[in-house]
């Protein structure tokens, strides 16, 4: 057995060795994104996909979920059954992504139009988009409307039919009446008097509640 004095050199050897092979694994041929090639006919490096083939994670296949028609129609109904976590889902990414134009209750006072912006958004409760079918919304946030761009990069699909939901039950809010609750179901609380009713940009302001009269004194 040779001493660790002699296996010095061989160790020095094998670190040269490994020490070329890393250089040549790092310096390799590749092309810089959009560089051109001189392999193939139309010279470009970056090929496109092969007709026919999807993406891992990409198959959308239910097709009504990802456009929110049916056909050329926007679609009336939901895809999945809302819940509770759905609508303060859509909720949460509404007041994010949504309210800056169209405002906290989608009247279309947001921040962004108060402060100047030329095109204000139309509300939710006029009565064109009272009408208007569920998927339109979900659609709107998808591709894009007018000067609005679209939404589909920065929200989920499933969010969007969230937004669409919470959407909804705005307009339902602002127009809801005592007719409205399921029989045998209580209304929670009378709604609160209301100094100003808030802008949309603004949040109401609750008007004080009276101070109930001490026992023995007169109203």
């Amino acid at each position: 057995m040779q001493s660790p004095r002699k296996q010095i050199p061989w160790l020095l050897l094998a670190l040269l060795v490994t020490a070329g092979c890393r250089l040549d694994m790092h310096v390799q041929p590749r092309y810089n994104p959009l560089a051109k090639s001189d392999f193939f006919e139309d010279q470009r490096a970056a090929r496109p996909l092969v007709e026919g083939t999807v993406a891992r994670g990409e198959l959308r296949a239910d097709t009504y979920f990802y456009t929110g028609k049916i056909g050329n129609n926007d679609g009336e109904y939901m895809p999945f059954a809302v819940t509770r976590a759905d609508l303060d889902r859509g909720r949460q990414q509404y007041n994010v992504f949504c309210s800056p134009c169209h405002s906290l209750v989608g009247d279309g006072n947001g921040f962004i139009p108060t402060r100047g912006f030329a095109r204000k958004p139309p509300s939710y409760h006029i009565e064109r988009l009272q009408k208007a079918p569920i998927g339109y919304f979900y659609d709107v946030m998808t591709n894009g409307f007018g000067i609005m761009l679209d939404y589909s990069a920065q929200i989920s699909p499933r969010d969007r039919w969230c937004i669409a939901a919470y959407i909804r039950a705005l307009q339902l809010s602002q127009k809801a009446t005592s007719a409205d609750v399921p029989a045998g179901q209580a209304i929670p609380s009378k709604p609160p008097d209301l100094l100003t009713p808030g802008s949309g940009a603004t949040l109401p302001q609750v008007k004080p509640m009276a101070a109930e009269p001490e026992k023995g004194e007169s109203r």
